[in-house]
């Protein structure tokens, strides 16, 4: 019982420490801090909230994309502006901004110099204890002790493993260290004391590259990274190694990368089903938000084996022909931001493949980011009457020789066994 006791106390004793540490730290910090509010000019109302730091003496502050992205996208009809923890607010100007990484810069005005925050050095070690400060809900400023786990493995652009409570609100804030060093930047939450952070080195990249070369439009500057990390992507999965698998009487690829997550399932339970089918999906665990209602950075790829001997052929094709109507686009994008599909029908049997598919290969252009383009590609094998296979794929925000250079190996990398 005693030594119950004895452990309670040690424990009590170092939550103790704990949250007087954390009370320090934010005291400490407290002026360096902002909730990043998006005005709608109309309304003069909050669109959105978010948190933010200052990381240098003449007003430079850091936040994620996601919180401003209104403005960077409308600056006609938002403004940005900052509440500090005197109360005090004014306007922001947006300066630069990382799509991919989710962090973007403002600005303020300031007439002398200001405090500001430090960006670590190194990354921290595994198990070391953070401190994450943001405005959760907009009910004020608090700081959430947590603690670093790593990258998280499955993701294509970097993200810390946080655990901690990062909820709606702290979006933007900065995740310090016990000597009070920008470490992290709070992005998003899946629940349940999980976090993700922006890694510090993708927020003091964006600073050095806006000190020396600011950019000449926003615009420009996100077309430029949407391009460059969607080949880097596909580049890599070019790269890998594409190993067949067997569906039915198919083959179809599987891609060795870990950042690509595959999942299965069929109707082999049952017993007197009509038609035996078979699914197979893969997809990239993440995308890139441009807006509320416009994601691009995805990719998809997608397998169907149907087979019977209980229906004729004529009714099995037509009901596998339908399938073709379930196949979409695998990221959101709305009439202003993208054009209508444009598609190719063809009947198609590459060199390196012996299946004879019915084609269709459609892209979608980008209105505000030339030379980007949503492409999706489905195929229904035609050369077989009570067994087929669909293959189909998206990729969102891809440059069109980039495409071409995927479709081909996808369509030659389908086959029958």
């Amino acid at each position: 019982m005693r030594v119950i006791f004895a452990l309670l106390l040690i424990g009590f004793s170092t939550l103790s420490y704990a949250v007087e540490q954390a009370e320090e730290i934010f005291k400490q910090l407290a002026p360096s801090l902002y909730q990043i509010r998006l005005i709608d000019k109309a309304s003069g109302e909050k669109s959105s909230i978010g948190s933010g730091f200052q990381i240098s003496s003449d007003g430079l502050i850091a936040t994620n994309y996601h919180v401003i992205s209104g403005y960077a996208r409308h600056p006609h009809k938002y403004t940005i502006e900052y509440l500090d923890n005197q109360g005090n607010k004014a306007q922001l100007k947006l300066k630069s901004v990382d799509v991919i990484n989710d962090l973007a810069i403002v600005q303020r005005e300031v007439s002398s110099e200001m405090p500001y925050f430090d960006i670590a050095q190194q990354a921290p070690t595994k198990g070391e204890e953070l401190y994450s400060l943001g405005n959760p809900h907009d009910l004020g400023m608090i700081v959430v002790p947590g603690t670093y786990n790593g990258l998280k493995n499955e993701s294509f652009n970097d993200r810390i493993h946080f655990t901690g409570s990062v909820n709606s609100g702290m979006s933007g804030g900065p995740v310090v260290n016990k000597n009070t060093e920008v470490v992290g930047i709070n992005v998003a939450t899946s629940g349940n004391q999980i976090g993700f952070l922006v890694p510090h080195d993708k927020l003091l990249a964006l600073y050095l590259d806006y000190k020396a070369s600011p950019p000449e439009s926003i615009e420009q500057q996100m077309t430029a990274q949407l391009m460059q990390n969607q080949n880097k992507l596909i580049s890599t999965i070019m790269d890998s190694d594409w190993q067949l698998k067997q569906l039915g009487r198919g083959l179809i690829p599987t891609i060795d990368v870990p950042f690509v997550r595959c999942w299965g399932e069929s109707n082999s339970d049952k017993a007197d089903a009509q038609i035996m089918a078979a699914v197979a999906n893969c997809d990239l665990d993440e995308n890139t938000y441009i807006s509320s209602d416009f994601f691009t950075g995805s990719l998809e790829m997608e397998y169907r084996y149907m087979e019977s001997n209980k229906i004729g052929s004529t009714k099995f094709y037509h009901i596998f022909e339908r399938q073709l109507n379930q196949v979409a686009p695998g990221n959101q994008a709305g009439k202003d931001d993208v054009t209508d599909y444009q598609c190719h029908h063809d009947i198609v049997m590459p060199e390196t493949s012996n299946i004879k598919n019915k084609a269709v290969f459609c892209t979608r252009a980008y209105k505000a980011f030339p030379d980007l383009y949503d492409v999706l590609y489905i195929a229904i094998s035609v050369d077989h009457e009570q067994y087929a296979l669909l293959s189909h794929f998206t990729i969102s925000g891809v440059a069109q020789d980039t495409s071409l250079a995927f479709l081909a190996k996808f369509m030659e990398s389908v086959s029958w066994k």
